[in-house]
Protein backbone atom coordinates (compact mmCIF):
# COMPACT_ATOMS: atom_id res chain seq x y z
CA UNK A 1 0.00 0.00 0.00
CA UNK A 2 1.50 3.35 -0.98
CA UNK A 3 1.83 6.24 1.45
CA UNK A 4 -1.30 8.07 0.27
CA UNK A 5 -3.44 4.95 0.53
CA UNK A 6 -2.02 4.16 3.96
CA UNK A 7 -2.71 7.71 5.18
CA UNK A 8 -6.27 7.47 3.84
CA UNK A 9 -6.73 4.08 5.54
CA UNK A 10 -5.45 5.50 8.84
CA UNK A 11 -7.75 8.53 8.47
CA UNK A 12 -10.77 6.29 7.90
CA UNK A 13 -9.94 4.30 11.02
CA UNK A 14 -9.51 7.55 12.97
CA UNK A 15 -12.91 8.74 11.70
CA UNK A 16 -14.55 5.50 12.83
CA UNK A 17 -12.91 5.91 16.22
CA UNK A 18 -14.21 9.48 16.56
CA UNK A 19 -17.71 8.21 15.68
CA UNK A 20 -17.30 5.61 18.42
CA UNK A 21 -16.16 8.31 20.84
CA UNK A 22 -19.21 10.50 20.25
CA UNK A 23 -21.53 7.49 20.38
CA UNK A 24 -20.48 7.19 24.03
CA UNK A 25 -22.71 10.18 24.72
CA UNK A 26 -25.69 7.92 24.01
CA UNK A 27 -26.39 4.29 24.81
CA UNK A 28 -27.24 3.44 21.22
CA UNK A 29 -24.01 1.71 20.23
CA UNK A 30 -21.00 0.39 22.17
CA UNK A 31 -18.55 3.21 21.46
CA UNK A 32 -15.51 1.72 23.19
CA UNK A 33 -15.91 -1.48 21.20
CA UNK A 34 -16.10 0.57 17.98
CA UNK A 35 -12.88 2.38 18.89
CA UNK A 36 -11.23 -0.94 19.75
CA UNK A 37 -12.46 -2.52 16.49
CA UNK A 38 -10.78 0.28 14.55
CA UNK A 39 -7.51 -0.45 16.35
CA UNK A 40 -8.00 -4.16 15.67
CA UNK A 41 -8.43 -3.53 11.93
CA UNK A 42 -5.24 -1.48 11.90
CA UNK A 43 -3.43 -4.19 13.85
CA UNK A 44 -4.57 -6.88 11.41
CA UNK A 45 -3.32 -4.70 8.54
CA UNK A 46 0.09 -4.41 10.21
CA UNK A 47 0.30 -8.15 10.83
CA UNK A 48 -0.67 -8.98 7.24
CA UNK A 49 1.91 -6.54 5.88
CA UNK A 50 4.48 -7.48 8.53
CA UNK A 51 4.94 -3.84 9.57
CA UNK A 52 4.07 -4.34 13.24
CA UNK A 53 6.40 -3.23 16.00
CA UNK A 54 6.77 -4.08 19.67
CA UNK A 55 5.47 -0.61 20.50
CA UNK A 56 2.39 -1.19 18.36
CA UNK A 57 1.72 -4.49 20.11
CA UNK A 58 2.02 -2.85 23.53
CA UNK A 59 -0.31 -0.03 22.49
CA UNK A 60 -2.89 -2.46 21.11
CA UNK A 61 -2.78 -4.43 24.37
CA UNK A 62 -3.28 -1.15 26.27
CA UNK A 63 -6.21 -0.21 23.99
CA UNK A 64 -7.74 -3.65 24.60
CA UNK A 65 -7.33 -3.34 28.38
CA UNK A 66 -8.92 0.12 28.34
CA UNK A 67 -11.85 -1.20 26.31
CA UNK A 68 -12.41 -4.06 28.75
CA UNK A 69 -12.19 -1.79 31.80
CA UNK A 70 -14.37 0.86 30.18
CA UNK A 71 -17.03 -1.73 29.49
CA UNK A 72 -17.53 -2.37 33.22
CA UNK A 73 -16.70 1.06 34.66
CA UNK A 74 -20.36 2.10 34.53
CA UNK A 75 -21.36 -0.80 36.76
CA UNK A 76 -18.56 0.02 39.19
CA UNK A 77 -19.36 3.73 39.41
CA UNK A 78 -23.13 3.29 39.56
CA UNK A 79 -22.84 0.64 42.27
CA UNK A 80 -20.28 2.59 44.26
CA UNK A 81 -22.32 5.79 44.31
CA UNK A 82 -25.48 3.91 45.30
CA UNK A 83 -23.60 2.09 48.06
CA UNK A 84 -22.20 5.40 49.26
CA UNK A 85 -25.77 6.66 49.64
CA UNK A 86 -26.71 3.65 51.75
CA UNK A 87 -28.09 1.17 49.23
CA UNK A 88 -27.68 -2.51 50.09
CA UNK A 89 -25.52 -4.84 48.04
CA UNK A 90 -28.64 -6.92 47.38
CA UNK A 91 -30.43 -3.91 45.87
CA UNK A 92 -27.38 -3.01 43.80
CA UNK A 93 -27.03 -6.58 42.51
CA UNK A 94 -30.72 -6.83 41.62
CA UNK A 95 -30.56 -3.46 39.90
CA UNK A 96 -27.56 -4.56 37.82
CA UNK A 97 -29.39 -7.71 36.71
CA UNK A 98 -32.50 -5.63 35.94
CA UNK A 99 -30.33 -3.25 33.94
CA UNK A 100 -28.97 -6.06 31.81
CA UNK A 101 -32.43 -7.52 31.24
CA UNK A 102 -33.90 -4.08 30.58
CA UNK A 103 -31.44 -3.59 27.73
CA UNK A 104 -33.41 -6.18 25.77
CA UNK A 105 -36.82 -4.49 26.09
CA UNK A 106 -37.46 -3.08 22.61
CA UNK A 107 -39.93 -0.33 23.53
CA UNK A 108 -37.52 1.07 26.15
CA UNK A 109 -34.56 1.16 23.77
CA UNK A 110 -32.00 2.74 24.22
CA UNK A 111 -32.57 3.59 27.87
CA UNK A 112 -34.23 0.37 29.04
CA UNK A 113 -31.21 -0.83 30.97
CA UNK A 114 -30.87 2.40 32.91
CA UNK A 115 -34.61 2.71 33.57
CA UNK A 116 -34.90 -0.87 34.80
CA UNK A 117 -31.76 -0.61 36.96
CA UNK A 118 -32.97 2.55 38.69
CA UNK A 119 -36.51 1.25 39.11
CA UNK A 120 -35.29 -2.06 40.56
CA UNK A 121 -32.98 -0.29 43.01
CA UNK A 122 -35.82 1.98 44.14
CA UNK A 123 -38.28 -0.92 44.62
CA UNK A 124 -35.83 -3.12 46.55
CA UNK A 125 -34.77 -0.21 48.75
CA UNK A 126 -38.40 0.78 49.47
CA UNK A 127 -39.12 -2.79 50.54
CA UNK A 128 -35.93 -2.98 52.63
CA UNK A 129 -36.12 0.45 54.26
CA UNK A 130 -39.86 0.99 54.22
CA UNK A 131 -39.04 4.62 53.45
CA UNK A 132 -39.44 5.84 49.87
CA UNK A 133 -37.44 9.06 50.50
CA UNK A 134 -34.32 7.13 51.54
CA UNK A 135 -34.86 4.77 48.60
CA UNK A 136 -35.12 7.75 46.28
CA UNK A 137 -31.84 9.11 47.66
CA UNK A 138 -30.05 5.85 46.79
CA UNK A 139 -31.66 5.88 43.34
CA UNK A 140 -30.54 9.47 42.69
CA UNK A 141 -27.01 8.51 43.69
CA UNK A 142 -27.02 5.62 41.24
CA UNK A 143 -28.24 7.97 38.49
CA UNK A 144 -25.37 10.34 39.32
CA UNK A 145 -23.00 7.39 39.08
CA UNK A 146 -24.35 6.80 35.58
CA UNK A 147 -23.37 10.36 34.67
CA UNK A 148 -19.92 9.88 36.16
CA UNK A 149 -19.52 6.66 34.20
CA UNK A 150 -20.38 8.43 30.94
CA UNK A 151 -17.60 10.92 31.63
CA UNK A 152 -15.22 8.09 32.56
CA UNK A 153 -16.02 6.15 29.37
CA UNK A 154 -15.55 9.31 27.28
CA UNK A 155 -12.14 9.89 28.89
CA UNK A 156 -11.19 6.26 28.30
CA UNK A 157 -12.27 6.61 24.66
CA UNK A 158 -10.05 9.68 24.23
CA UNK A 159 -7.12 7.79 25.74
CA UNK A 160 -7.72 4.84 23.40
CA UNK A 161 -7.70 7.16 20.37
CA UNK A 162 -4.53 8.87 21.60
CA UNK A 163 -2.86 5.47 21.92
CA UNK A 164 -3.93 4.69 18.33
CA UNK A 165 -2.46 7.99 17.10
CA UNK A 166 0.82 7.27 18.90
CA UNK A 167 0.79 3.79 17.36
CA UNK A 168 0.36 5.25 13.86
CA UNK A 169 3.23 7.68 14.41
CA UNK A 170 5.79 5.16 15.75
Amino acid sequence: MNNVALALFQAVIFTVMVFGLFSLLTNLVPGLVIIWAGALVYGVYEVINQTYTAGGIVLFIAITALMAFGSVVDNILMGATAKGAGASWLAIGISMVAGILGSFIPFLFPFGGLICALLALFIVEVIRLKNWRQALNSTKSMAMGCGFSMLARFGIGILMILFYLIWVLI
